[in-house]
């Protein structure tokens, strides 16, 4: 049976004016409209398409691809909204992509971006999506090892960080002392596992661990030297948003990574800030 909001090969039964009928096999012949059918097409042939609802709520195909399928999550523009109804997103088709007022944790506005889970309401047969994230997240606890790579889709900001969808299956907290500057709503980037907490949340950090985080670092901070003439007016009291400021880093990393410098006797370090040895 053809799948909802998901890629489907299916084979032309027919051709006709409105364009090639696909088997949809339990859902019946679903069209795909004439301007998406090759000139030549014979019935027999297969396509890979998209299969959703129309605006009359026909089973429609395209081979056009979305942004975001059933159970993916995605972040999407409001394009236009309606406080008892719900809104619209563009989700790269004709037909924008519907978010149900009952499906929103606060009220949006046209030109909002949003962080959304999309899914096949049972009751419509239509796609459409949510806001309410929790309910499609993975509530297992996760195997996720320290230091283990994974890929973020931030979909909020707290006092203390940036909430963030860990590899499309769960939640973690990405510290601001441990993330770059100006991340948004919507924002993808790589990141690494710091711990796995006993309730199942995840602490983030876009930096490495250990070595692998510390040598790059130092050879940032002995380029930044150099280029400055050999003294830096940065040292153990320097403000951490300055030091972020300067390097991208946070306060520990950078502490981790001068320490190692000093011991390997490449920088010396004094009334408050770093200068490398021997330039005193």
């Amino acid at each position: 049976m053809a799948k909802i909001g998901r890629r489907n090969i299916l084979s032309v039964v027919r051709l006709a004016t409105p364009g090639a009928y696909l088997d949809g096999r339990a859902r019946g012949e679903i069209l795909m409209p004439g301007r998406y059918v090759p000139k030549g097409t014979l019935a027999g042939e297969s396509f890979d398409v998209f299969v959703f609802r129309d605006s009359e709520d026909r089973l429609v195909a395209t081979p056009e691809t979305p942004r975001v399928m059933v159970g993916e999550f995605a972040a999407l523009r409001v394009v236009s909204s309606d406080p008892h109804i719900g809104a619209f997103l563009d989700w790269g088709l004709a037909k924008d992509l519907f978010l149900p007022r009952r499906e929103q944790t606060r009220a949006v506005a046209a030109g909002d971006w949003v962080v959304v889970y999309v899914f096949v309401d049972l009751k419509t047969d239509r796609v459409v999506a949510t806001t309410r994230l929790g309910r499609h997240l993975n509530v297992a606890p996760p195997a996720y090892e320290e230091n283990q790579a994974v890929e973020l889709l931030v979909y909020g900001r707290t006092p203390l960080g940036y909430t963030a969808i860990v590899n499309s299956a769960h939640t973690g907290l990405l510290y601001h002392s441990e993330a770059p500057d100006a991340l948004e709503v919507g924002s993808r980037l790589m990141a690494y596992v710091r711990a796995v907490r006993a309730d199942g949340k995840i602490d983030l950090s876009v930096h490495p661990a250990g070595p692998a985080k510390v040598a790059p670092l130092k050879e940032q901070i002995l380029e930044a030297l150099r280029s400055a003439g050999g003294r830096l007016p940065y040292g153990d009291a320097t403000p951490p948003e300055k030091i972020r400021a300067a390097f991208g880093s946070s306060k520990k990393a950078f502490k981790a990574a001068i320490g190692s410098l000093y011991r390997e006797r490449l920088i010396v370090i004094a009334g408050g800030e770093i200068s490398l040895a021997g330039r005193r």
